[in-house]
């Protein structure tokens, strides 16, 4: 593919792609093209999940791995990053000399890729869409499904926008839409995610009894914590040597939006109501989760080139601050300075230095083409309401809601499964009965230590 399609004659990068044949014996005609999220996943990584989904039960899957990322030349991995973040653990989250180490890491990793000739403007939402229809043409593919998550909806509802020729279905799971994505939508994205969890103990008679009024227990916890952190030396999730964790108001918000395995949903009732009795245990293991990340693999330099171009420009810092208020007021303003995920995002943008893309990228998607939304209810990173709010402006769309499942829903729903195999065979009407009965899993209750 040509890194920059701006240049004709410039250079050109390698994007690799994976099929994987239909489980039917008589698959029907029109693949499924799987687009990653991140941005700077592995979409590889992913082909497992896909498989256990039933994605390529009837129809052949294909992955390609997104420019920049890990298996296409140059792969934008910043090793410099996963270092800091290992280091990152045991340090104070949102501290000024925190963002520091982080800058430099960034800066270093920048310096490296464009010493190497690599355009990093070029890694955006606009080529990377190119790039899968260009896929489509050069595998002779007359028409295919999509189903993107996280970013790659981002990614492929920019695609139907831009590329619409060949697409027969769109299926976007966990929705960032590109019209809104942005530093000060994450802190809204993050208060439905985390009052949906509360909600949804408050609605379970065991939880809510067990642990009332969470929301104020987690604004009290915030702050405690802001003001007095808590350091301490536990061992990771997965084994190995113990390491020192630090846990501020900063990181306890940041492993509620991570939804990763480390810290469950249905255990953060319990995890709360521990930490405000004293034992901060279940979030230090959380927190010491990532301390080993998998050095240079993820693709920070797509992350950054995407976040610095498409999301962070066109609003200050004091519209995220703001954002963050309206939000979670009675928060501390060094918690909420910050957008979940992505802490000190201004200043790394600063250094990572792209030009602004968002009168291309920050644009709505308007489309005839028969399309699925799958939010699931706990996701605090792209909260479920903007599901809705993406179905406005496509016309042929069915949106459902996954109770009770966070980021990433159909590997985790059975009940998705089966609405996305649906949607595939019969895009225009879709069987989604079975969203109709789904309530979350029951949460972990824990004995009352002031009744012990």
């Amino acid at each position: 593919m040509p890194e920059n399609r701006e240049r004709p004659g410039g250079r050109t990068i390698r994007l690799a792609v994976a099929t994987v044949p239909a489980v039917s014996s008589t698959p029907a005609g029109d693949p499924v093209v799987f687009m990653e999220g991140g941005p700077g996943g592995d979409a590889f990584g992913a082909i497992p999940f896909l498989i256990a989904s039933g994605v390529n039960r009837d129809r052949e899957l294909i992955v390609m791995a997104q420019r920049g990322t890990l298996h296409s030349e140059p792969h934008l991995a910043c090793p410099e990053i996963d270092r800091f973040n290992a280091y990152a653990v045991g340090l104070p989250y949102d501290a000024p000399s925190t963002g520091r180490l982080l800058v430099g890491a960034a800066k270093e990793c920048r310096d490296r890729l464009t010493a190497d000739g690599i355009e990093l403007s070029a890694y955006n939402t606009t080529e990377n869409a190119a790039d899968f229809a260009d896929l489509r043409r050069a595998l002779g593919i007359e028409w295919w499904n999509v189903y993107g998550y996280s970013y790659g909806t981002d990614l492929a509802l920019t695609y139907l926008r831009r590329h619409p020729r060949g697409i027969r279905s769109v299926a976007i799971d966990s929705v960032a839409p590109p019209q809104i994505v942005s530093l000060p939508w994450t802190w809204d994205s993050a208060q439905e995610g985390i009052n949906a969890i509360f909600a949804a103990c408050e609605a379970q008679p065991g939880c809510g009894s067990r642990y009332p009024d969470l929301p104020r227990t987690l604004t009290e916890q915030v702050r405690r914590l802001e003001a007095n952190p808590l350091t301490l030396t536990v061992q990771p999730p997965g084994g190995g040597n113990p390491v020192k964790v630090v846990l501020d108001g900063g990181s306890l918000v940041n492993l509620l939006v991570a939804d990763g395995g480390a810290m469950p949903a249905v255990d953060v009732p319990a995890a709360l109501d521990e930490l405000a009795h004293g034992n901060p245990e279940r979030f230090a293991r959380a927190q010491a989760a990532g301390a080993t990340p998998v050095i240079g693999e993820f693709a920070h330099g797509l992350t950054q080139s995407v976040a610095c171009g498409e999301w962070a420009p066109g609003f200050s810092e004091a519209d995220l601050l703001e954002a963050g208020r309206r939000a979670f007021p009675g928060w501390s303003d060094t918690v909420l300075a910050h957008a979940p995920q992505l802490p000190f995002e201004y200043d790394v943008c600063r250094v990572w230095n792209v030009p602004d893309r968002t009168g291309i990228q920050r644009v709505a998607t308007y489309s005839d083409v028969p399309t699925l939304i799958v939010s699931g209810t706990f996701d605090a990173k792209t909260g479920a309401s903007w599901g809705e709010y993406t179905a406005r402006t496509l016309s042929r769309s069915t949106a459902v809601r996954i109770p009770g499942i966070g980021h990433f829903v159909v590997p985790q729903s059975p009940c998705a499964q089966s609405v996305l195999a649906s949607f595939l065979a019969h895009p225009t009407a879709p069987d989604d009965c079975c969203v109709a009965g789904l309530e979350p899993a029951p949460f972990t209750i824990t004995p009352d230590p002031e009744r012990a």
